[in-house]
């Protein structure tokens, strides 16, 4: 007979037999000889799989014939389940070498002085060289690179840089009759002019004060045809630069066809006057402004540069 399905596995080689689960139980007579006592909550024993009342539920109550059935299965189950470790390899054994910084005698790889590998030079060094800076990372080509390649990406990186600083120059003459000064660099000044900027400043109300960023924003004279080409307004830090530059357009009055014309020359960006950069337009506000900056919408400059294609 199947004994009825218990939600954890009991501990003990008897298990009651729930009426709840079978409505056909309606009590059965204890299976043991000269016993046969009609019990309405029998005991099914796992070793001999028979039922069995109250007093004679236990193996030895019941001279189990196959006593100790239960406690070997339980045993094989518990022995066949795998361990926290299992399938977990321990570290690989990592011979003991000298550490690689110049004139250092030693010798990492042990227990007591594990090492520290360098992923920049590829190499190991001891507790005391293992900043860059203490094993002259920089001037030495890293272990299994060859020496063109490294000194390929090298130059190559440099005229990357080279060129986005060009690039910007360029694009800040070409737009210098756009752009302003920026304001006071000194601390207090900042402090002062900030305070000034969010009494007057303008924006969402619904932008919650501790989320503002306060800017100064221009445009060109001759892009739009409001009274004044710049302003004093407020935007939330979790905006992207998308956002603030159809605010800002709507805000001075300036044409704005960004989303209908796939001419760079017709499209608007937003300038950074303190960073010297035009800002992609998937930035967050709160990571490439603070209040007190000044950003400038102009027109035709182009899209910030990809390095890669440099």
């Amino acid at each position: 007979m199947a004994s009825s399905s218990t939600a954890e596995a009991p501990d003990t080689s008897y298990v009651k037999m729930d009426k709840e689960s079978d409505a056909t139980l309606i009590g059965k007579h204890c299976q043991l000889e000269y016993c046969n006592q009609l019990d309405f909550l029998p005991f099914f024993c796992q070793s001999c799989k028979k039922t069995f009342c109250l007093d004679h539920r236990t193996e030895d109550s019941h001279k189990c014939a196959n006593k100790g059935a239960w406690a070997e299965r339980k045993r094989q189950a518990q022995l066949s389940r795998t361990s926290a470790g299992e399938g977990k390899r321990m570290r690989d054994f990592v011979s003991q070498k000298p550490c690689a910084a110049t004139d250092c005698k030693t010798t990492v790889g042990t227990s007591l002085v594990p090492g520290v590998h360098c992923s920049s030079c590829n190499r190991d060094y001891c507790l005391k060289h293992r900043l860059k800076e203490e094993h002259d990372c920089k001037n030495k080509i890293p272990i299994g690179a060859r020496p063109s390649q490294f000194n390929d990406a090298v130059s190559q990186t440099q005229s990357a840089l080279a060129k986005l600083k060009a690039w910007g120059l360029a694009k800040r003459e070409a737009a210098g009759r756009a752009l302003p000064k920026p304001k006071p660099s000194s601390a207090a000044a900042r402090l002062v002019a900030t305070n000034t900027l969010k009494k007057s400043a303008k924006g969402d109300a619904k932008v919650p004060p501790e989320k503002r960023v306060y800017l100064y924003v221009e445009a060109e004279a001759e892009t739009t045809t409001a009274k004044n080409y710049k302003g004093e307004f407020f935007y939330s830090k979790d905006w992207v630069i998308g956002r603030v530059l159809d605010a800002a357009a709507k805000s001075l009055q300036v044409e704005n066809v960004n989303n209908q014309s796939s001419e760079e020359r017709d499209k608007l960006r937003v300038f950074h006057v303190e960073g010297g950069r035009v800002l992609e337009f998937n930035e967050k506000v709160g990571s490439a402004l603070v209040s007190g900056n000044t950003i400038v919408l102009l027109r035709g400059i182009g899209p910030p540069p990809d390095l890669i294609e440099m």
